[in-house]
Protein backbone atom coordinates (compact mmCIF):
# COMPACT_ATOMS: atom_id res chain seq x y z
CA UNK A 1 0.00 0.00 0.00
CA UNK A 2 2.30 3.21 -1.40
CA UNK A 3 1.40 6.10 0.80
CA UNK A 4 2.52 9.30 1.44
CA UNK A 5 3.69 11.35 4.33
CA UNK A 6 3.62 15.42 4.53
CA UNK A 7 5.67 16.87 7.65
CA UNK A 8 3.47 19.30 9.82
CA UNK A 9 4.01 21.26 13.23
CA UNK A 10 2.90 19.65 16.54
CA UNK A 11 4.01 17.16 19.07
CA UNK A 12 1.78 14.90 21.18
CA UNK A 13 2.70 13.48 23.84
CA UNK A 14 3.89 9.68 23.67
CA UNK A 15 3.02 6.65 25.55
CA UNK A 16 5.00 3.26 26.18
CA UNK A 17 4.41 0.12 24.70
CA UNK A 18 5.85 -3.26 26.27
CA UNK A 19 7.77 -1.50 28.81
CA UNK A 20 9.65 -5.37 29.28
CA UNK A 21 11.36 -4.82 25.88
CA UNK A 22 14.64 -3.38 25.88
CA UNK A 23 16.95 -2.04 23.85
CA UNK A 24 20.83 -1.22 23.69
CA UNK A 25 21.67 2.96 23.76
CA UNK A 26 24.14 2.06 21.29
CA UNK A 27 21.59 1.28 18.55
CA UNK A 28 18.64 3.33 19.65
CA UNK A 29 17.17 4.60 16.59
CA UNK A 30 17.14 8.37 17.68
CA UNK A 31 14.45 11.25 16.93
CA UNK A 32 15.69 14.51 15.41
CA UNK A 33 18.27 16.47 17.90
CA UNK A 34 15.63 19.56 17.52
CA UNK A 35 13.19 17.11 19.49
CA UNK A 36 15.77 16.44 21.77
CA UNK A 37 16.57 19.89 22.57
CA UNK A 38 12.75 21.34 23.12
CA UNK A 39 10.58 18.14 24.42
CA UNK A 40 13.51 15.87 25.60
CA UNK A 41 10.98 13.50 26.92
CA UNK A 42 8.90 13.34 23.85
CA UNK A 43 11.91 12.06 21.45
CA UNK A 44 11.66 9.03 21.87
CA UNK A 45 10.61 5.28 19.98
CA UNK A 46 11.01 2.40 20.82
CA UNK A 47 13.15 1.16 18.05
CA UNK A 48 16.96 -0.19 17.31
CA UNK A 49 19.00 -0.34 14.03
CA UNK A 50 19.83 -3.61 13.20
CA UNK A 51 23.17 -3.68 10.83
CA UNK A 52 24.32 -7.22 8.94
CA UNK A 53 26.74 -7.96 7.03
CA UNK A 54 26.49 -9.87 4.12
CA UNK A 55 29.70 -10.03 1.79
CA UNK A 56 30.57 -6.18 1.01
CA UNK A 57 26.93 -5.02 1.25
CA UNK A 58 25.28 -4.09 4.44
CA UNK A 59 21.54 -4.69 5.25
CA UNK A 60 20.06 -2.01 7.22
CA UNK A 61 16.94 -2.35 8.95
CA UNK A 62 14.83 -0.88 12.00
CA UNK A 63 13.17 -3.23 14.55
CA UNK A 64 10.26 -0.85 15.63
CA UNK A 65 7.58 -1.47 18.52
CA UNK A 66 4.03 -1.16 16.87
CA UNK A 67 2.81 2.20 17.35
CA UNK A 68 0.14 3.04 19.59
CA UNK A 69 -2.00 6.30 19.38
CA UNK A 70 0.42 7.96 21.60
CA UNK A 71 4.02 6.81 19.77
CA UNK A 72 2.22 7.09 15.99
CA UNK A 73 3.86 10.35 15.84
CA UNK A 74 7.29 9.51 16.63
CA UNK A 75 7.04 6.30 14.79
CA UNK A 76 6.15 8.77 11.50
CA UNK A 77 8.99 10.89 12.58
CA UNK A 78 11.35 8.03 12.53
CA UNK A 79 10.24 6.96 9.36
CA UNK A 80 10.55 10.54 8.10
CA UNK A 81 13.87 11.24 9.70
CA UNK A 82 15.78 8.42 8.09
CA UNK A 83 13.55 8.23 4.29
CA UNK A 84 12.46 4.91 4.68
CA UNK A 85 10.33 3.60 1.77
CA UNK A 86 9.27 0.28 3.46
CA UNK A 87 7.61 -0.53 6.68
CA UNK A 88 6.62 -4.00 6.77
CA UNK A 89 4.04 -4.87 9.18
CA UNK A 90 3.88 -8.24 10.60
CA UNK A 91 1.15 -8.05 13.07
CA UNK A 92 -2.88 -7.57 12.90
CA UNK A 93 -4.36 -4.71 14.54
CA UNK A 94 -5.84 -6.75 17.27
CA UNK A 95 -4.86 -10.28 18.44
CA UNK A 96 -6.68 -12.71 20.60
CA UNK A 97 -8.51 -9.97 21.78
CA UNK A 98 -5.56 -7.37 22.64
CA UNK A 99 -4.65 -4.49 20.90
CA UNK A 100 -1.36 -5.31 19.61
CA UNK A 101 -0.68 -2.12 17.29
CA UNK A 102 -2.49 1.14 16.37
CA UNK A 103 -3.83 1.48 12.81
CA UNK A 104 -1.53 4.51 11.73
CA UNK A 105 -1.89 4.87 8.44
CA UNK A 106 -4.73 6.47 5.98
CA UNK A 107 -7.24 3.63 4.62
CA UNK A 108 -9.11 5.38 1.78
CA UNK A 109 -7.84 7.98 -1.07
CA UNK A 110 -8.21 11.26 -0.90
CA UNK A 111 -8.92 11.25 3.01
CA UNK A 112 -5.82 11.94 5.16
CA UNK A 113 -4.91 10.11 7.92
CA UNK A 114 -4.28 13.39 10.40
CA UNK A 115 -1.64 13.18 13.47
CA UNK A 116 -0.72 15.88 15.67
CA UNK A 117 2.93 16.01 13.28
CA UNK A 118 1.63 14.73 10.23
CA UNK A 119 -0.65 14.62 7.06
CA UNK A 120 -0.80 10.61 5.70
CA UNK A 121 -2.20 10.69 2.39
CA UNK A 122 -2.93 7.39 -0.45
CA UNK A 123 -3.34 9.61 -3.64
CA UNK A 124 -1.24 12.59 -5.11
CA UNK A 125 -2.46 15.71 -3.26
CA UNK A 126 0.65 17.28 -2.56
CA UNK A 127 1.43 19.86 0.82
CA UNK A 128 4.90 20.57 1.53
CA UNK A 129 7.59 18.01 1.56
CA UNK A 130 6.83 14.43 0.81
CA UNK A 131 7.63 11.44 1.25
CA UNK A 132 6.27 7.82 -0.24
CA UNK A 133 6.62 5.00 1.76
CA UNK A 134 5.41 1.37 0.99
CA UNK A 135 3.25 0.15 3.86
CA UNK A 136 3.37 -3.97 2.93
CA UNK A 137 0.95 -6.07 5.98
CA UNK A 138 1.74 -9.87 6.54
CA UNK A 139 -1.48 -11.21 7.99
CA UNK A 140 -1.47 -15.23 8.19
CA UNK A 141 1.48 -14.95 11.14
CA UNK A 142 -0.11 -15.68 14.57
CA UNK A 143 1.24 -14.14 17.78
CA UNK A 144 2.98 -16.58 19.00
CA UNK A 145 2.90 -19.01 16.51
CA UNK A 146 4.06 -19.87 13.24
CA UNK A 147 3.85 -18.69 9.33
CA UNK A 148 0.28 -20.21 8.02
CA UNK A 149 2.62 -20.96 5.10
CA UNK A 150 6.40 -20.51 4.27
CA UNK A 151 6.19 -19.82 1.22
CA UNK A 152 3.53 -16.72 1.35
CA UNK A 153 6.47 -15.51 4.00
CA UNK A 154 9.42 -15.26 1.64
CA UNK A 155 7.27 -14.08 -1.24
CA UNK A 156 6.67 -11.57 1.25
CA UNK A 157 10.36 -10.86 1.92
CA UNK A 158 10.77 -11.04 -1.92
CA UNK A 159 8.46 -8.59 -2.95
CA UNK A 160 9.88 -6.80 0.38
CA UNK A 161 13.37 -6.44 -1.30
CA UNK A 162 12.02 -5.62 -4.63
CA UNK A 163 10.32 -2.13 -3.59
CA UNK A 164 13.08 -1.38 -1.35
CA UNK A 165 14.97 2.03 -2.57
CA UNK A 166 16.21 3.56 0.28
CA UNK A 167 16.57 3.98 3.85
CA UNK A 168 16.55 1.24 6.67
CA UNK A 169 13.80 -1.01 5.91
CA UNK A 170 11.04 -0.70 9.48
CA UNK A 171 9.93 -3.91 10.54
CA UNK A 172 7.55 -3.96 13.43
CA UNK A 173 5.13 -6.80 15.10
CA UNK A 174 3.74 -5.69 18.16
CA UNK A 175 6.84 -5.55 20.66
CA UNK A 176 8.79 -5.76 17.82
CA UNK A 177 11.48 -8.26 18.99
CA UNK A 178 9.26 -11.77 17.70
CA UNK A 179 7.98 -11.86 14.43
CA UNK A 180 10.48 -8.54 13.61
CA UNK A 181 13.49 -10.78 14.61
CA UNK A 182 12.63 -13.71 12.57
CA UNK A 183 11.80 -11.68 9.57
CA UNK A 184 15.07 -9.55 9.61
CA UNK A 185 17.01 -13.18 10.36
CA UNK A 186 15.26 -15.32 7.63
CA UNK A 187 15.91 -12.13 5.10
CA UNK A 188 19.51 -11.95 5.79
CA UNK A 189 20.20 -15.92 5.54
CA UNK A 190 17.90 -15.81 2.01
CA UNK A 191 20.85 -12.66 1.42
CA UNK A 192 23.87 -14.74 2.64
CA UNK A 193 22.86 -17.93 0.78
CA UNK A 194 22.10 -16.04 -2.57
CA UNK A 195 24.88 -13.23 -2.73
CA UNK A 196 27.56 -14.83 -0.28
CA UNK A 197 27.41 -18.25 0.49
CA UNK A 198 26.83 -20.08 -2.71
CA UNK A 199 29.49 -17.60 -4.43
CA UNK A 200 32.19 -18.51 -1.92
CA UNK A 201 31.63 -22.10 -2.25
CA UNK A 202 32.15 -21.91 -6.01
CA UNK A 203 35.15 -20.05 -5.52
CA UNK A 204 36.78 -23.00 -3.88
CA UNK A 205 35.43 -25.49 -5.94
CA UNK A 206 33.91 -25.27 -9.82
CA UNK A 207 30.14 -25.36 -10.32
CA UNK A 208 29.27 -26.13 -6.36
CA UNK A 209 25.41 -26.96 -6.34
CA UNK A 210 24.00 -28.22 -9.58
CA UNK A 211 20.63 -28.56 -8.30
CA UNK A 212 17.42 -27.08 -7.44
CA UNK A 213 17.65 -26.07 -4.04
CA UNK A 214 15.09 -25.75 -1.18
CA UNK A 215 14.31 -22.14 0.99
CA UNK A 216 11.97 -22.49 3.17
CA UNK A 217 9.70 -23.91 1.15
CA UNK A 218 10.09 -21.87 -1.88
CA UNK A 219 12.36 -23.93 -5.42
CA UNK A 220 15.85 -21.88 -5.93
CA UNK A 221 17.85 -23.09 -9.00
CA UNK A 222 21.30 -22.03 -8.84
CA UNK A 223 23.06 -21.09 -12.02
CA UNK A 224 26.70 -21.42 -13.00
CA UNK A 225 27.01 -17.66 -13.15
CA UNK A 226 25.85 -17.34 -9.27
CA UNK A 227 22.27 -16.18 -10.67
CA UNK A 228 19.26 -17.49 -9.20
CA UNK A 229 15.68 -18.26 -10.39
CA UNK A 230 12.46 -18.73 -8.42
CA UNK A 231 10.41 -21.60 -9.48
Amino acid sequence: MPSKVSSLNGLQEPTHHHENTLKYSSHRAPLCSLLQAFQPNEAYINASYIRMKVGTEELLYISAQGPLPGTQDNFWQMVWENKSDVIAMMTQEVERGRVKCHKYWPEKLDVPKETSRYQLHLDNYQIGDIQFVKHLKFTTWPDHGTPHSSEQLVCFMRYMRAVHTKGPIIVHCSAGIGRSGVLICTDVILSLIEKDLIKEMRLQRHGMIQTKVSISGHSVRMLPSGEYINE
